[in-house]
């Protein structure tokens, strides 16, 4: 385990901020290349939202297989060493030389001492929403981030843990690795060259109040259909009807829910299409009869992907229809959703009733809230990175703008080479 808090300042060539895919990937790229790499990132644990799919398309291969062959390389790579639950707070200095200043907050669980044996759980009387299924199920305030996490290892949510109120967790840890009094602290980083790997989050669907999202129970956003959908999920991979628990027989994807609308994300992501169809597979493999509709306003799937949306579109259980969702009102008497559109090339005003909605929602970029102390960082009107050209910071990933998986570690090369050029050997 190459995570332990320094004591005094530490150094490296090249500083990633961000443990996704765009910065594992980077760091793994510019350590096996010879050069020092220190990687924070302000979860628990590394892998980012790519740890939270169920399968990357077109493929549908399970991206845990891809996170794991990373884990592996880092825990063979003396070169990498990470944080976990930091957040820079300021960052001084040029090209060869910056000074970034790092607050690492209190896990209360030592690193070292922890074997993940789940005994602190089981007595912890409070509870938490489990952001990492989107608030869908619940945790022990004392937890384990997921099935896979990496590091393997349990952290408390100092908002609802009870702390010396209640220690229960402590008297039961046999290993002594909890300690309730651990405190925040901030180090510094010394470091050549920066790489901004801070990733997306999805689009807020409750602003969306046409659509009853947090108004309907059968509302969810594709990215909680990816955790229904997993086999470590709120259902284990079972995907059922929030409100009853049942197999839904109808399914409705709403493409572009808040993305192109000036009101809410201007931009297109240019994967939700790509997303949703993909997730229509998970249905059609676990309901041979269910039917899927989706409404688009236009289907983005470029170049290799035209493949993978013929072939969703060949199974004569999806309808795509072409038209943008104006509202979704709930039937009370089954909690059914009754999904209101225009066919655009029919002219038809339709009304589908289906017993569950999947929103769409577009990619937000974390730097939209995750605010990097960079006076020269420049970033686009939507928040990314697109026009960073400080020299020594380099942006990776959904940091720059909104891409698939396979772009995003492509994008990630490229950066960490950039980096590898301004740093020191």
């Amino acid at each position: 385990m190459r995570e332990s808090i320094p004591s005094g300042p530490v150094s490296g060539n090249i500083l990633v901020i961000g443990g996704g895919i765009a910065g594992l990937s980077a760091a793994l790229e510019a350590s096996e290349a010879g050069y020092d790499v220190f990687v924070i990132d302000r979860n628990p644990y590394l892998g980012g939202r790519v740890a939270q799919f169920y399968k990357y398309f077109p493929k549908l291969c399970p991206p845990y297989c891809g996170l794991e062959i990373l884990f592996r390389r880092i825990r063979s790579n003396p070169k990498i060493r990470f944080l976990t639950m930091a957040e820079v707070v300021d960052v001084n200095g040029e090209p060869g030389a910056f000074d970034v200043d790092v607050k690492i907050n209190p896990r209360y669980v030592d690193l070292e001492k922890c074997t993940a044996c789940g005994e602190c759980a089981k007595v912890c009387p409070a509870e938490r929403p489990n952001d990492f299924n989107y608030g869908m199920d619940t945790t022990k305030a004392v937890y384990l981030p997921h099935d896979l996490a990496f590091p393997m290892k349990y952290v408390i949510d100092d908002k609802v843990c009870l702390k010396q109120e209640c220690s229960k967790c402590v008297e039961v840890c046999k290993y002594d690795a909890i300690d309730l009094n651990m405190e925040s602290k901030t180090i510094r980083i010394k470091a050549d060259s920066i790489i901004v790997a801070t990733g997306w989050k999805p689009y807020d669907a409750t602003k969306l109040t046409n659509l009853g999202f947090g108004d309907f129970p059968n509302v969810i956003t594709n990215v909680m259909m990816e955790r229904l959908a997993a086999f470590n999920g709120p259902t284990k991979g079972k995907i059922l009807r929030p409100s009853d628990g049942k197999e839904p027989k109808s399914v409705a994807f709403v493409q572009c829910a808040g993305s192109r609308d000036e009101n809410h994300l201007p931009y297109c992501s240019a994967i939700c299409c790509l997303a949703s169809m993909k997730q229509a597979t998970y249905i059609r493999e676990q309901y041979p009869d269910t039917k899927v509709y989706i409404f688009y306003i236009d289907i983005r799937a470029n170049g290799r992907y035209e493949d993978f949306y013929t072939m969703v579109q060949a199974d004569e259980n999806v309808e795509f229809i072409k038209g943008k969702v104006a509202k979704i009102e709930e039937n009370p008497e089954n909690q059914n959703l009754v999904v209101i559109a225009e066919n655009t090339l029919t002219g038809e005003k339709t009304k589908t009733e289906v017993e569950m909605v999947v929103l769409a929602t577009g990619m937000q970029p974390e730097l939209s809230e995750v605010k990097i102390p960079l006076k020269d960082l420049k970033l686009d009107n939507y928040g990314f990175a697109s026009f960073l050209d400080i020299p020594g910071i380099y942006a990776a990933g959904v940091a720059k703008g909104p891409s698939e998986v396979a772009s995003v570690v492509e994008e990630a090369t490229a950066a960490a080479l950039k980096g590898i050029q301004a740093a020191k050997r």
